[in-house]
């Protein structure tokens, strides 16, 4: 009679606890680099494993990973923050017990194949935004400064933003820059946080979600003076177009000076296919000199796409509305400029004056983060809402096809 007993069956190895050890550190491993994948770039927004940022991960029997990193250059300003996610993204992997992290630089080879990479078959220094492109393009103008264009326009780009949309500004006042410090990249000594360089290639600082590059961020302090005639001013709008690195965007807005001088001409020549948005205030002399603004845009090739208002109406405690810069400029704008175009100009919104509105801008905290509930903040953030629910696409765009 044979009984049951503890001894291996025939030909049928006794297990190897060490194999079997082995075995899951490479479980660990795939899991460790499968969490990588979650381990995104602050710059460039991607992927550290798209970008060939990972340059080894492993783990051994007792449960220590090992992850080998490649920052794009020496005293890359993000490799603090890519340093510490990796770090929580490996050892939130069940069974890691220790995380360690080596980080070197990639080669310039590495670096040549990461830009091309990025550009996506991109020509360098070619043009990112031309008439074939899906991203919707908006310059925003005046007619004369100090009606807090820069101020909407970085509210609106926040505001898309918050809504799940990859946005990026390009501050083209150059004489007056000051959407950094609206968006909060100037640190308490008026320095603005720099770009970085991966060989000719720039990636632009992220504020609150948005990309933002500015001549603002190539000066000594947000006080410098820029003194450049027009041929000088073109080429810095045509650098930031092609050597920034922006991704793929759903908006871009293009914070332009006021009045109709070189750089409105030459976004014009850069970008005909732009879509233009008046910012005026409520006095209906202000309607004059924004109409300007609107024709010079329309003499490019660009359409109006709307008016926006701002400084309207101050509600008083009593509930009644102080009318400070009165009242009828934005839609006298409209009016104007739908006569000479196609489709009709419409006001989109009419912002009233805030206290937060104002001191956001000074603390670079946006109100539509900060003051949600402010009417100004819903004002912009109705913008914001009909520019979202436009889609990406190439329909109703003039593609310069002729046929032959």
């Amino acid at each position: 009679m044979h009984g049951s007993h503890s001894a291996p069956a025939p030909n049928k190895p006794m297990p190897d606890v060490s194999e079997s050890a082995s075995h899951d550190g490479l479980v660990l491993t795939d899991l460790v680099r499968s969490a990588l994948t979650r381990v995104i770039d602050p710059e460039i927004r991607k992927p550290i494993t798209e970008l060939d940022m990972v340059a080894g991960a492993s783990v051994d029997d007792a449960g220590h990973a090992t992850v080998d990193i490649k920052l794009t250059i020496v005293g890359c300003p993000a490799a603090d923050t890519i340093e510490r996610d990796v770090r929580e993204a490996a050892a939130s992997v069940s069974g890691v017990a220790e995380v360690a992290v080596n980080v070197t630089v990639m080669t310039r080879e590495e670096r040549a194949a990461l830009t091309e990479k990025l550009r996506g078959g991109r020509a360098a220094r070619g043009p990112q935004f031309g008439p074939e492109t899906l991203t919707r393009v908006y310059a925003v103008t005046s007619g004369k400064g100090g009606v807090g264009k820069s101020t909407l326009t970085a509210n609106l780009a926040v505001a898309l933003a918050a809504k799940g949309l990859s946005v990026g500004i390009v501050d083209a006042d150059v004489y007056g820059f000051s959407i950094p410090g609206i968006l909060g990249l100037v640190s308490a000594d008026g320095v603005a946080q720099k770009p970085t360089r991966v060989d000719e290639m720039i990636l632009p600082p992220v504020a609150h979600g948005v990309k933002v590059i500015s001549i603002g961020m190539f000066v000594d302090s947000s006080s410098a003076a820029v003194a450049w005639r027009g041929p000088m001013l073109h080429r810095t709008i045509q650098q930031f177009l092609t050597d920034v690195y922006f991704g793929d965007l759903d908006v871009l807005l293009l914070d332009l000076p006021p009045g109709t001088g070189d750089v409105a001409i030459s976004v014009g020549q850069l970008l005909p296919h732009a879509e233009v948005i008046v910012v005026t205030t409520p006095q209906p002399a202000a309607a004059d000199v924004a109409e300007r603004s609107g024709i010079v845009a329309r003499q490019t090739g660009q359409a109006i796409y709307g008016v926006v208002e701002n400084m309207a109406g101050l509600a008083q405690p009593d509930g009644t509305v102080l009318d400070i810069f009165g009242t009828g400029g934005g839609e006298e704008v409209a009016r104007r400029l739908s006569a000479s175009q196609d489709a009709p100009v419409e006001l989109l919104a009419s912002v009233p004056l805030s206290i937060a509105l104002r001191a956001g801008g000074d603390a670079g905290e946006p109100i539509v983060l900060a003051h949600p509930e402010d009417p100004a903040s819903v004002a912009i953030r109705s913008v914001a809402d009909r520019l979202a629910s436009r889609s990406r696409g190439l329909a109703g765009r003039k593609l310069g096809l002729s046929v032959t």
